[in-house]
């Protein structure tokens, strides 16, 4: 009996027919594809993205040339030069982070005294070279302007977490 009906399946392709009416199923049900360069899903606001500095809302620099940052960095990505100011306080004159090494652990940003490093919400920079992708103290900054109203919205909802 079983190779009569064996013969029978295949014989009348019950396999493509089923298959043909698991597809006829979903062809009128709702999408669930995005169409992602115009629609983005969802981020979550501990999201770890690209870097970037924060400034002060006076416009000031936030990082106050601690070290903290670069002691932690597991990949030894973050270089920091720092000279003092006329009032005795520190400010950085180099901040360095090589994206290639970074391994985005957040671990520069979980040790910043003062939120002045973050890892923000933009996952879209992809470059054509690796030196594109050596940060310099500029180019973090510019960053940090460009995302400062995304990352503190991600900041304050992740705060009772910290």
């Amino acid at each position: 009996m079983s190779i009569i009906a064996r013969t029978l399946k295949g014989f009348l392709l019950f396999e493509i027919v089923k298959g043909f009416s698991l597809t006829f199923k979903y062809m009128f049900k709702p999408k669930v594809t995005i169409n992602y360069p115009f629609e983005k899903g969802p981020i979550s606001p501990r999201f770890r993205g690209e870097h970037a500095l924060r400034r002060y809302p006076n416009g000031e620099e936030r990082c106050i040339a601690c070290k903290l940052c670069e002691a932690v960095c597991p990949a030894l990505a973050i270089t920091i030069e720092a000279e003092p100011r006329d009032d005795g306080s520190r400010r950085t004159t180099k901040y360095d982070i090589d994206m290639t090494k970074c391994i985005y652990c957040g671990l520069c940003q979980e040790a910043c005294p003062v939120d002045a490093i973050v890892e923000g919400p933009n996952f879209e920079f992809a470059t054509e070279t690796r030196e594109e992708l050596y940060y310099d103290k500029d180019k973090l900054l510019e960053n940090g302007d460009r995302w400062e109203a995304q990352i503190a919205a991600n900041l304050k909802a992740d705060e009772k977490y910290r």
